[in-house]
């Protein structure tokens, strides 16, 4: 009798093994099958606008850029509307937006529509397009550039923690929170923000036809609702989608009934059943990190 039950516990041990394996086998060739899928956006639409949100601090990405690329080449989208609420992000992150827009205008129209904040990076998101709408008590500007480095030295001569540092040479590695920054690390700093900051400036001068001390004015650092912006030539209306639509029909002889759909970065682009099952199998997968160590200079209302 134990023989028989022994022999039967074996038998479903191994049925349940090949179950495992069968349902494996599925879905590499699933996963297979949507590797070979081409991943294109917006086909089998009608002539639209597209729609794009750029929410929140503004990094990298990898997948933002590709899809900016292909709204670029897509016929069927006749225009471009940028929704903005951002109070900035990194400068690299910022830059790589700008330019994806600006490959997006070198096709099409492109219209940028500022929430409650597009500050910052968020306002490099905004002259990266044709024309400019904001709320009258939208929150932009923040023309600048900031690096912050914490510094706990005082804390760890209070705890009796030292640090032994061995380098390479004086400024590698520097600022660095567990030392005193010294004047050779603050001029080495400060250089990089100035050279960040020059770019930025001649970006704002090059797109908003500003020079002189109305460029100085508007590069200090400091935030403008959407009044003073539109005084001050950082933007062309104040309005909403409807006036970025009003727009587009005037200058850009598209329809104001054309349909506007929305494209999103954060969603796949495969339809379903294959978006969900691709979101499945990322669930086993490390995920992209959002953040990375290590000094950022930032494009960001303070």
């Amino acid at each position: 009798m134990s023989a028989t039950t022994d022999l039967i516990l074996e038998r479903r041990q191994i049925r349940r093994r090949l179950a495992f394996w069968r349902i494996a086998a599925i879905i590499a060739i699933v996963a297979a099958v949507i590797a070979m899928i081409p991943r294109t956006i917006g086909s089998g639409r009608d002539d639209h606008l597209a729609r794009i949100r750029v929410d929140g601090m503004i990094f990298d990405d990898l997948l933002r850029d590709q899809i900016l690329s292909e709204l670029a080449e897509l016929e069927r989208v006749k225009g471009v509307i940028v929704h903005i609420n951002s109070p900035g992000g990194t400068v690299a992150g910022s830059e790589a937006l700008y330019e994806g827009l600006r490959k997006v205008a070198a096709q099409k129209p492109v219209v940028a529509v500022m929430s409650e904040a597009a500050a910052s990076g968020g306002y490099i998101t905004a002259i990266a397009a044709d024309h400019i709408v904001a709320r009258g008590n939208t929150l932009t500007g923040s023309i600048g550039v900031i690096a912050e480095i914490p510094n706990i030295v005082g804390l760890m001569e209070m705890l009796g923690i030292d640090v032994t540092r061995v380098k390479s040479a004086p400024l590698k590695a520097e600022p660095s929170f567990t030392t005193r920054p010294g004047a050779a690390v603050l001029i080495a700093e400060q250089a990089l923000i100035d050279d960040t900051f020059v770019w930025f400036k001649d970006l704002v001068a090059e797109r908003r036809g500003l020079a002189g001390s109305a460029l100085d004015e508007v590069t200090d650092g400091r935030v403008f609702t959407g009044r003073q912006a539109l005084t001050l030539g950082l933007i062309d209306a104040i309005g909403d989608e409807e006036t970025a639509r009003d727009w587009l029909a005037e200058n850009r002889d598209l329809p104001v009934d054309l349909d506007v759909v929305d494209y999103d970065w954060s969603e796949s682009p495969l339809p379903w059943p294959m978006g969900l099952l691709e979101e499945s199998l990322a669930s086993f997968m490390p995920s992209r990190p959002v953040l990375s160590p290590g000094l950022r200079l930032y494009a960001i209302i303070q």
